[in-house]
């Protein structure tokens, strides 16, 4: 059996979204947590969560990226068992009985996405249209040997440097500059 788990390549997410899962999580789909919402008014970092994020099923949070991971039987009823206390601690279901019937939806649905090998990495792209959201997952693939690295790097500057203002994006490609 495969599960999704969140990962983080870099910080990226904590400054991406309202609140970042942490790395490691069992992960859902998560676009359940925007069933009420008017798709289009949403804006700054709920925007980037609808649009782009997994949900970290223990957080509440949303990771960029969940990777494919091996799993047991008894990880799968952790992960049910803790998305239906969470639909009832924090989402509001009735009680745990009927949360744990939707917990096992959203579980079998990320189990449905672990068809690529173990250690692929999951995307997902959310679109509201007509009143629908459509949900589009790609794995992003390593080449052979590759490990996942950073997404992003940060420099910390000692001296701050002003810009020069006359830098024009279009003579970039042209060579040093001539005064």
């Amino acid at each position: 059996m495969k599960l999704l788990r969140t990962i983080a390549l870099d910080p990226s997410d904590t400054f991406v979204f309202d609140v970042a899962a942490e790395p490691g999580e069992w992960a859902v789909s998560g676009a359940f947590r925007f069933w009420d919402c008017d798709a289009a008014s949403l804006e700054g970092k709920v925007r980037a969560a609808f649009r782009g994020g997994f949900l970290g099923v223990q957080s509440w949070g949303w990771s960029t990226l969940a990777q494919i991971v091996p799993a047991t039987e008894d990880d799968y009823r952790s992960l049910v068992d803790l998305l239906a206390r969470q639909l009832v601690d924090r989402f509001g279901a009735p009680e745990v009985t009927t949360a744990r019937a939707a917990a096992e939806d959203e579980g079998a649905f990320a189990q449905s996405l672990c068809s690529h090998p173990i250690g692929s990495l999951v995307a997902v792209h959310r679109v509201a249209n007509e009143g629908e959201v459509r949900e589009c997952f790609r794995r992003l693939q390593l080449r052979e040997g590759q490990r996942h690295g950073k997404a992003f790097s940060f420099m910390e500057m000692e001296d701050e440097v002003e810009p020069d203002g006359s830098l024009r994006l279009a003579d970039l490609g042209r060579g040093p500059a001539v005064r």
